[in-house]
């Protein structure tokens, strides 16, 4: 029967054994290449992240979500800047390393991680996304995507929407990278129908983006070239250069 003396001492040399194999434990670091979930990770050039939340005109107004976060320095960066940025990222691992990330810069208040599946996640209040994925992820997250508010911003390190076209496209040089290039999108309002305005008749077919059709106005027809950005138009017919936007279900012209 072991005395009091001694289960005193062989409680704390289980306590020391157990100090020594957590000190002993080595930190996790990440390897660029390993295997996730949807994508392996390579983590974006910090000049690059810069180049997308520049796109973004990210401001301490907007809300940020990173898919697939990594090691958090977009969310950080995001935050540093003063908006609420959150990461989706499906390695515990990396999420407890942006964290800390997050803790070294000072930017905890501003900057959430969660450790979830991107495809699962309710990202609908975000005002920004980001994203280095591949593109056949990024056309499965592309429905998503546009049923969000008209006027999100989405930037993506070098891969595509498939045939949804960037707004704008920008590389940054210097680049220690193959990830050199942002492609920058605007959420479009749904504006495809038929309106009747003062101004005339408005046929608009919708192609994301792009917009076609006819404008019937002064016992013409005239063929439509034009474009919605969030929830803002602009369009030509017969030489005239016409701007609009949606409000709430309508569409409006205002010049």
């Amino acid at each position: 029967m072991l005395t009091a003396l001694t289960r005193v001492a062989f409680l704390l040399a289980l306590s020391t054994v157990a100090l020594a194999q957590t000190a002993t434990k080595p930190a996790f670091e990440p390897s660029v290449g390993q295997e996730g979930k949807d994508v392996v990770w390579v983590p974006t050039p910090q000049v690059l992240v810069d180049k997308m939340l520049d796109m973004a005109r990210l401001t301490k107004d907007d809300i940020h979500y990173d898919l697939g976060s990594g090691d958090g320095r977009t969310v950080i960066t995001a935050a540093k800047r003063g908006a609420r940025a959150v990461g989706i990222e499906y390695n515990p691992d990396m999420v407890e390393l942006s964290k800390a990330n997050a803790r070294a810069a000072g930017v905890t208040e501003r900057a959430q991680f969660m450790k979830a599946d991107l495809f699962e996640t309710d990202f609908s209040k975000a005002t920004v996304v980001t994203m280095f994925l591949l593109p056949d992820i990024n056309l499965k997250l592309r429905p998503k995507l546009l049923t969000m508010k008209p006027g999100t911003r989405v930037v993506s390190n070098t891969f595509t929407m498939g045939d949804w076209e960037p707004d704008a496209k920008a590389s940054v040089e210097p680049c220690e990278s193959s990830w050199c290039n942002v492609l920058f999108w605007i959420v479009p309002a749904r504006v495809a129908g038929q309106w009747k305005l003062p101004q005339g008749e408005l046929t608009l077919k919708q192609h994301y983006q792009m917009l076609s059709g006819t404008f019937r106005a002064g016992g013409k027809s005239l063929a439509v070239d034009g474009k919605v950005t969030g929830d803002a138009i602009a369009f030509k017919a017969g030489g005239k250069e016409y701007h609009g936007r949606m409000n709430g279900r309508q569409l409006e012209l205002t010049k």
